[in-house]
């Protein structure tokens, strides 16, 4: 690990102005629960030259967890225990507690913030290994060592000629399902960001990851109140049953109206560069009865413009196979007033 300065903010206001603006912002970072960038630290991907603590505002608002008539407020500081355990996200938001209690380890839990959680870089072999010289998201300009490389975890949607790693979040799947909103300070006012035009796809810059300028912060998350969010699920398939990035995922909330499709949400997680939103899967399923051949039929739409390399192309397949299981479980649920 490199040397880098290291200082502490309590406030919003303090930490965007210790972050500083320009090229200075550009070469520091907020740490919160720090189970990313210390890791990357450490294998000298990322170098920060200032290092602010941001651990303070967890006490500060930016711990606090709102539910209310309006839809739900998660502070940027939330650690993702907290969230994921909390008895109304459970009943009226379950699939954001079900995507953050499949995430990670419960340590890794115990200290990871949400903020930092959406902000979490690519498991790509080639992007956290600095002997590999060709990585456009480390080096721009450099290549793409993945295309060639083993690219069995990378991604099939919203891939381009510059880069194929997958996101490897969970949580970001259920705000882009639930319409969330990004709220986002920084050393000119404060704004809010639909989470759906939050991450970037790569195209020409895949370093260029979020919407989020250079001395700009995460402050907190909405969720809109919608008749779709407690008939909501997450599901996930992995290698492994604990402590496992997804090979596929699906994030479904469903509006019905009997077994008639009123309103239909999905998200897409494993697959692809960002976190995805389905939308031709979904209009396909506005206003049909759900059973299986309508769910496999939407699948297969939200699959339709995959990309897949020599590695990766059982994914197409899983991922539709995940969507459709999704969808007639969410279906399937028996949803308490």
């Amino acid at each position: 690990m490199r040397p880098f300065e290291f200082t502490r903010a309590d406030s919003a206001k303090a930490a965007i102005l210790a972050l500083g603006t320009g090229k200075d912002a550009e070469s520091a970072q907020f740490i919160a629960g720090g189970t990313t960038l210390l890791d990357l630290m450490k294998l000298d991907v990322m170098r920060p030259q200032r290092v602010v603590d941001i651990n303070a505002l967890h006490d500060n608002g930016f711990g606090d967890i709102d539910l209310g008539p309006r839809g739900l407020r998660l502070g940027a500081m939330v650690r993702m225990a907290e969230a994921a355990d909390h008895d109304e996200i459970k009943t009226n938001f379950p699939m954001v507690s079900q995507a953050l209690q499949l995430a990670a380890s419960a340590q890794l839990r115990n200290m990871a913030s949400l903020g930092g959680n959406v902000l979490q870089r690519t498991r790509c072999t080639y992007f956290r290994d600095t002997s590999y010289a060709n990585c456009n998201k480390r080096v721009p300009g450099s290549g793409c060592a993945a295309m060639e490389g083993i690219n069995r975890s990378h991604a099939v949607l919203g891939t381009s000629d510059q880069c194929i790693a997958s996101y490897p979040g969970d949580f970001a799947q259920a705000l882009m399902a639930l319409d969330a909103q990004v709220e986002v300070s920084g050393p000119r006012a404060t704004h809010e960001i639909p989470f759906a035009n939050f991450h970037r796809l790569p195209g020409t810059t895949p370093h260029i990851e979020t919407a989020l300028k250079p001395g700009e912060m995460i402050t907190a998350f909405h969720i809109p109140a919608s008749p779709m969010a407690k008939r909501s699920l997450y599901l996930k398939v992995r290698d492994r049953e604990s402590y496992e990035f997804a090979l596929a995922s699906a994030a479904v909330a469903l509006d019905l109206d009997g077994n008639n499709v009123k309103q239909a949400r999905i998200a897409l997680g494993g697959v692809a560069t960002v976190p995805w939103r389905a939308k031709e899967a979904e209009q396909h399923l506005r206003g049909k009865t759900l059973d299986e051949q309508t769910a496999m039929a939407a699948a297969t739409l939200a699959f339709a413009s995959a990309t897949p390399r020599e590695h990766n192309e059982f994914k197409i397949e899983l991922g539709k196979r995940t969507l459709t299981r999704a969808l007639l479980q969410a279906a399937a649920l028996e949803i308490k007033p």
